[in-house]
């Protein structure tokens, strides 16, 4: 029989109908994208030669769908999934202390300002050695196995045994956990007598009382003009930053809108209130500022309600909603586009793939962009225009008014391993422990502390020692060409364990050898930059 034979065709085809199930003759509907799947999981089931996880391999396939969409739709596990949004929360449950395990012991790094652990008069540099009884010191103990015993549900009480020193007998404690707040806002103080400064952290669901309570403190202590830092920050909740940028922005400005395939346009305005309408306003912003701050700073930019000073921001204009799935886990779904008020999409080019998105960051860094603003490839070269009619570009990111340049001359690996190590930050504690008292009557203050301390030769010898007991081999070379790197980041940690984070911050910024953003910020205010760029002072 010829192979074309019509009853050859037919025997092939009452063949194949036992292995699938599905084929009829009268079979005319084109099967969903969805059945093909559930298919293949059925043959999976019914026919591979292994065993197969079935759920491990849905969740391959998941993530490997959301990959082929964009680089921020994302899958998360059930149980990874109140992990994942706890920062954004802006609090969990515990006794709230930061700590470090350094050479088997647990470290108090800071006590949490409001926290439980804070109120009984636990502080930094204190050791706990037990936790309800049991010995937690040179067991060789890890994170999560000091989270889970520290962690809890609030009401509940957990007893810490802790050593510290001038006590001859470790001090007992009895915690009762508690809401443990999760601060947004990292740091704020008065950089001179005018002009104040404020770090965010994330967009989290305190941002926003947090930062009202800061400018009203800032505002009473003499505030007239703000620097606000949101370097670093990669974004959070999209009702956080549009409330921030309401503080800033007059009645029915346009802040931001937001479009998509299956969401219609909607278009957000600030509202009547606003802490700091009036005064001059400088936002940093760097590779590291990403979604919510882009829509900060590009709504500022748009206005020309202030300055936008730093390098090239991240460039994540897609707005995200969470999908819970039936068995707990969820994904979050890029549903729009989020637009800047000139019309902007600072969306950067993802069409190579997530692997190539995710090395943007670096070949930034390759191509000289971070040094040099005439290195910077637009990818969209659409023009836009402010309220005042200056250039602005979309597509890749907020272009910065001032560009700062980062200086990668004091890089070593000498130093990249001390911070990969911890041997700066566990030095910075012991230091502390040991010295407090001496460091706090010589220096009574934060600004006493910058203008007066400094981190000599002897200081220095001393780390160069816990780094080799870190494994961390001695460099002389990467040691002389890091030094003033070095120095600056152990003494803001010094400041932080002495005082606060806002005290690290005061020390980085008032000299920082790498990254002039904050000085730039400064000269702005204080000289004719910000009248002679057109920014909108009154609104």
């Amino acid at each position: 029989m010829h192979p074309s034979h019509p009853l050859r065709s037919l025997a092939v085809f009452l063949a194949l109908v036992p292995l699938t199930g599905q084929l009829t003759w009268a079979q005319t509907v084109k099967p969903s994208p969805a059945s093909k799947l559930e298919a293949l999981l059925y043959h999976i089931d019914r026919m591979y030669v292994d065993s197969v996880d079935q759920e491990k391999l849905v969740e391959e396939a998941i993530v490997s769908m959301l990959e082929e969409l964009d680089p921020h739709s994302i899958y998360i596990p059930k149980e990874e999934l109140e992990e994942v949004n706890e920062p954004l929360k802006g609090n969990f449950e515990g006794v709230g202390i930061q700590f470090n395990i350094v050479r088997d012991t647990i470290y108090v790094v800071d006590a949490i300002a409001g926290g439980p652990s804070e109120r009984l008069g636990i502080r930094a540099g204190d050791r706990i050695v037990r936790i309800d009884g049991e010995v937690v010191a040179g067991i060789g103990i890890k994170n999560p196995d000091v989270m889970k015993r520290l962690r809890g549900r609030k009401g509940t009480k957990v007893n810490v045994s802790i050593a510290r020193r001038g006590e001859a007998e470790p001090l007992e404690f009895a915690i009762t956990r508690d809401k443990i707040p999760i601060y947004s806002v990292e740091a704020s103080y008065m950089a001179t007598p005018t002009i104040g400064y404020i770090k965010v952290s994330r967009f989290s669901a305190t941002t926003t009382k947090e930062l009202r309570d800061k400018l009203d403190d800032l505002r009473g202590k003499g505030m007239q003009d703000l620097v606000l830092d949101l370097q670093g920050n990669g974004g959070g909740y999209l009702r956080s930053a549009i409330e921030m940028a309401d503080e800033f922005l007059a009645d029915r400005k346009l802040i931001v809108y937001t479009e998509g395939r299956n969401t219609p346009r909607e278009n957000t305005f600030a509202t009547a209130e606003g802490r700091f309408e009036k005064g001059r306003l400088v936002v940093l912003v760097d590779e590291g500022s990403a979604s919510a701050s882009e829509i900060v700073s590009g709504a500022v930019q748009d206005w020309d309600r202030g300055l936008v000073v730093g390098r090239r921001s991240f460039g994540k204009g897609l707005v995200q909603r969470p999908v819970m799935l039936p068995d707990g886990s969820a994904v979050r779904l890029t549903v729009s586009r989020y637009h800047t008020p000139s019309g902007r999409c600072i969306q950067k080019p993802y069409e190579e793939g997530v692997e190539a998105y995710r090395k943007e960051r670096a070949e930034r860094l390759a191509k000289g962009e971070l040094m040099h603003a005439d290195s910077i490839a637009l990818a969209d070269t659409a023009r836009y225009f402010t309220m005042n009619k200056r250039v602005v570009f979309g597509g890749g990111g907020i272009m910065p008014d001032i560009f700062v340049a980062i200086d990668t001359s004091l890089s070593s690996d000498y130093f990249g391993q001390l911070v990969r190590k911890g041997t700066l930050n566990t030095f910075a504690l012991g230091l502390v422990d040991r010295e407090r008292d001496r460091l706090l009557r010589a220096h009574s203050h934060v600004g006493a502390f910058i203008d007066q301390y400094r981190v000599d030769d002897a200081v220095l010898r001393d780390l160069e020692a816990a780094a080799k007991a870190d494994g961390v081999e001695p460099d002389p070379g990467g040691l002389a060409r890091s030094r003033p790197l070095i120095a600056l980041r152990l003494k803001a940690l010094l400041a932080r364990d002495l005082w606060d984070t806002s005290a690290y911050w005061q020390v980085i910024n008032a000299d920082n050898p790498v990254d002039s953003s904050f000085r730039k910020a400064l000269e702005a205010l204080q000289g004719d930059t910000y009248e002679r760029m057109g920014m909108a002072r009154q609104q």
